[in-house]
């Protein structure tokens, strides 16, 4: 799945990343808690999240994530922005919450990637 794609299935407005559009993505992973994202995912391509801090761009840099979606209609300010323009992170915003966010991207194809325990 093209990250534009992610856009129009989410109805999601693109804040940051308009030169990854055309980014494919394999994997999504939702979650607000950063730590079970540095414990539990790998191999994900994009962040579903509500946690509206610059941890959830500096995490999704460090797993190497492409890009990150903020649910809930919630919207990052200009500094988190800018960490995800430092890092090359495609940003978005949507009204949905992330339970509909995630099934709406698993129905369009796009898999999780976590590792078993």
């Amino acid at each position: 799945m093209l990250i534009k794609e992610i856009r129009d299935t989410l109805d999601a407005e693109l804040l940051v990343g308009e030169d990854l559009l055309e980014t494919e993505v394999h994997t999504a992973c939702g979650s607000d808690m950063m730590s079970d994202v540095l414990a539990f995912v790998k191999d994900q391509a994009v962040l579903i999240t509500g946690l509206l801090n610059q941890q959830a761009i500096r995490t999704a840099a460090m797993m190497d994530m492409v890009c990150v979606v903020f649910v809930r209609g919630k919207r990052p300010g200009e500094d988190i922005l800018q960490v995800a323009r430092e890092n090359g992170i495609a940003v978005m915003a949507t009204t949905h919450r992330m339970f509909t966010a995630c099934g709406l991207l698993y129905e369009a194809g796009l898999n999780g990637g976590c590792k078993t325990i």
